[in-house]
Formats: structure tokens, C-alpha cells, sequence
């Protein structure tokens, strides 16, 4: 009878070895996991803070034309090829008529060209802060136009970046078709529209006429056409209609 071994049989080098690269393989596979789950993660969360920033720069658009405030004397809406002025009453107009001069805000609305963003270009909001006389929103109106021009430090501190666009488009609705804003009566104000007197320094703004004198002024409707680059928002151009709130019949 053979006498028994004490000797516990161990693994072998060779075992090892494969079970060390079996390991590191399984860990490197897990890596590429976790890294892959979180660019997907990375990515999806791109696409969604796009879609929102410009979902919320289309709801500012609407916005701005709901709360258009036709003045006597000031034109509520300027468009010459380049930029959209606009007159709206500001957040903290008081709805009461028998309250105090409601405020009213300048509003202007560019694309402006940038080599070095998608698309060449940037969607971009300036507005001017709550204004209760007259002289003041002279002064916004024309600051709104040089803006969109030459903007210096100050007129920058009241701009928004929105939207990167490789360009857009603007028309209107007025006597039951789609045209070009600046071949329409609809422009209240335009290069050829002759200058009004200024107004007297330190008048209070009047406040917002009739919704009739409103609709010899405003346009029944306004499409706006987006031109979106490739990107996590998508591409390609995007139409949104905007129509007159007075309005009794919707544009087709």
C-alpha cells in the first residue's frame, strides 16, 4: 500500500497567467461598457439641452409678437431684411387700465453671421429694460437698429445668444397671402416710410389703442423660417406661424 502525499496540489504558472488574462479582458470589456453607456448618456443629454434652448427661443418669439403694444405715434414693428424691432408690453405691465403708464420694452430680433459657429451664423434676442417715456423708447429703437449693426459693450449686455442657423426668413400675412414683409403693407416703419416728428422729451408713453388700430398695423400673421445646421436639434429648415391673438380667422 502506497503511503499518501502531504503535499496540497497548487495552480500551475501557466493558470495563473490565464486567469489574470481572462480577468483583465473581462475588466477591459466592462470598461468599454461604461464607457460607451456614458457617451450615449453624454450625447442624449447634448440633444435634449439643444431642443430645449431652442424650443424656449421659439416661445420667447411667440411671446414677444402676443405682447405687441401699438403706441400712438411709434410703430409697434420694423423689419428691414436684417433685424426685427418690435414694441411689446413689458412682464410687468399692469393690466389694470386704470393703473399707472403702463411699461413697454424694445425687442429686436438678427441673425448674425459668425464664421465660428454651426451653420455660420447665431440667432440672437436684444431687449431694452421696462420704458415708460417716450423719449426713452426713441433712444431703445434706435440702440435696437445699431445693435444689429455695430453692437458695442453696452448694447451686447442686452443680448442673447439662442441658436446657432445657417439663416432665416420672415414673412407675413396680409390680405390673405403670404409675402415678403418688405414688399407689404404690413411694415409699419421701412426705408422708405417718411420720419416721424420726434416725440417731446420726458412724455409718457401712451397706452396701447383699440385692437382695430392694431390691425392696420400688425400683421394678421408672421412664419418665421429657420434654417438649422447639422446638429443635436437637427437640420434643415424649420417653420413656425404665429398669428395675430385679435385675429378672427387664422391665416391659411
Amino acid at each position: 500500500m502506497a503511503p499518501l502525499s502531504s503535499r496540497a496540489r497548487g495552480f500551475t504558472l501557466i493558470e495563473v497567467l490565464v486567469a489574470i488574462a481572462i480577468m483583465a479582458l473581462m475588466s477591459l470589456m466592462a470598461w468599454r461598457g461604461i464607457d460607451g453607456m456614458l457617451r450615449t448618456q453624454s450625447g442624449l443629454q447634448t440633444r435634449a439641452d439643444d431642443i430645449r434652448t431652442l424650443q424656449a427661443g421659439l416661445a420667447q418669439w411667440q411671446t414677444d409678437l402676443d405682447q405687441l403694444a401699438e403706441l400712438a405715434g411709434t410703430p409697434s414693428w420694423d423689419w428691414d431684411g436684417q433685424v426685427l424691432r418690435l414694441t411689446r408690453r413689458s412682464a410687468d405691465a399692469p393690466p389694470s387700465p386704470n393703473g399707472p403708464v403702463p411699461s413697454v420694452q424694445v425687442v429686436a430680433w438678427t441673425w448674425r453671421i459668425d464664421p465660428g459657429r454651426p451653420g455660420g451664423g447665431d440667432w440672437q434676442r436684444w431687449q431694452s429694460p421696462p420704458l415708460t417715456q417716450s423719449q426713452d423708447w426713441q433712444t431703445a429703437w434706435d440702440a435696437a437698429r445699431q445693435w444689429s449693426q455695430t453692437p458695442d459693450d453696452a448694447a451686447r449686455a442686452g443680448q442673447i445668444q439662442i441658436h446657432p442657423l445657417a439663416g432665416w426668413q420672415i414673412f407675413v400675412h396680409r390680405g390673405g397671402a403670404w409675402t415678403n414683409p418688405l414688399s407689404s403693407d404690413a411694415v409699419t416703419a421701412g426705408p422708405n416710410t417718411p420720419p416721424q416728428s420726434p416725440p417731446r422729451p420726458n412724455t409718457p408713453a401712451a397706452a396701447p389703442t383699440p385692437a382695430a388700430t392694431s390691425a392696420s398695423t400688425t400683421p394678421d400673421g408672421v412664419r418665421l423660417v429657420l434654417s438649422l445646421p447639422p446638429g443635436p436639434a437637427g437640420a434643415g429648415p424649420l417653420t413656425l406661424d404665429w398669428v395675430r391673438p385679435t385675429l378672427s380667422g387664422a391665416p391659411s
